[in-house]
């Protein structure tokens, strides 16, 4: 798969099964300039929980795991305001 750019989301890897839905959401966020989709991995264990997790922050955004089944694929978010892109994300995700 070539890489290309549709609005915010550049594409250079295939997304998991669900994980456009999450980033048509994110996409929509004035505080996001840009979102990459990394690569796949799977995990041995078993079926943990499914959605989008906030792992850490970077240089120039964060980084996000989606999770679906037994597969992770990383999602690199660039942000133009560390806090403010984690309190909408902890707002719109967070599991209580």
């Amino acid at each position: 798969m070539g890489r290309h750019r549709t609005g915010k989301i550049k594409t250079e890897h295939h997304l998991l099964e669900g994980a456009e839905e999450y980033l048509e959401v994110l996409e929509q966020w004035d505080v996001v300039k840009s979102i990459i989709p990394g690569r796949i991995s799977r995990q041995n264990k078993g079926r943990g929980n499914k959605g989008l997790f906030l792992k850490y922050q970077t240089r120039s955004g964060y980084k996000l795991l989606y999770k679906f089944g037994t597969s992770v694929q990383e999602i690199f978010v660039v942000c133009s305001d560390y806090d403010e892109f984690k309190r909408i994300f902890n707002e719109k995700f967070k599991k209580s």
